[in-house]
């Protein structure tokens, strides 16, 4: 299977001596492209650094990580950070809009920064794929949480990215609302074949995905393909992370 993402034998440990904590244990995986990926682990299991190395964010102590064919250990701070910009998208659980800038300003961001050329054409169909087409010329102040994080999402699919990598994207969002947000994220991977990977602490939302990697100890220790929340939430009692 075609791979967007692959890790080979990573490791990240932070600090050192006796006061080193290995957050990431050569952890090895690939994250098929087209597909929506969920990572879920007890709390301090390593799932954020997992999603941190392979996004770019971070570089590991050991291993390698590549986005598509391009190995990023072997990359400059400087180039990571415009690979970053141009081949991988970003939405967190704060939804990191700029209050002073309409919602497309917003969304177009990125393109402003790499000092590239918006396409209009791409732009609009974002804009309609994420709801918003009526909310263009809004401020993030003037729209709900669940609004944001669409423009959050349309900020990241901007650039065509290779990836859009969530951290806990629902975890500021009720129910209905982060219930929405999900259908959005299985629309894009559905109907666009956009590759996704969220890390998630909650079994509804990770049954959205295709695929669910359960880390421990910073170690992938199970899988989980066509989840419920049901058997997520099985997975994870028996991992610990909840009584």
């Amino acid at each position: 299977m075609d791979e967007a993402v692959r890790l080979d034998a990573v490791s990240k440990v932070y600090g050192r001596g006796g006061g080193a904590v290995a957050a990431l244990r050569e952890v090895t995986a690939g994250i098929p492209r087209g597909r929506f990926t969920a990572v879920m682990g007890p709390s301090g299991s390593g799932k954020s650094t997992f999603l941190h190395c392979a996004a770019g964010l971070d570089t590991p102590t050991s291993g390698t990580v590549r986005l598509g064919g391009t190995d990023l250990s072997a990359m400059s701070e400087t180039r990571l950070t415009e690979l970053r910009r141009e081949r991988v998208g970003f939405v967190f659980q704060a939804f990191n809009l700029v209050s002073a800038l309409t919602v497309e300003k917003n969304i177009t961001l990125p393109l402003r920064l790499a000092r590239a050329r918006v396409d209009r054409a791409w732009l609009e169909e974002v804009v309609a794929r994420v709801g918003l087409r009526d909310r263009a010329a809004h401020r993030p102040a003037q729209l709900s949480g669940g609004q944001q994080q669409r423009v959050a999402i349309a900020r990241a699919l901007v650039t065509r990215p290779d990836v859009v990598f969530g951290d806990e994207p629902t975890g500021a969002l009720d129910t209905m609302t982060a219930r929405d947000v999900l259908t959005l994220l299985r629309e894009l991977v559905d109907g666009m074949g956009q590759t996704v990977v969220m890390v998630t602490h909650d079994p509804v939302a990770a049954s959205y995905a295709d695929t669910v990697l359960f880390l421990a100890d910073g170690r992938i220790v199970d899988t989980l393909d066509a989840p419920s929340s049901d058997g997520v939430a099985a997975r994870m009692t028996r991992l610990g992370a909840w009584k």
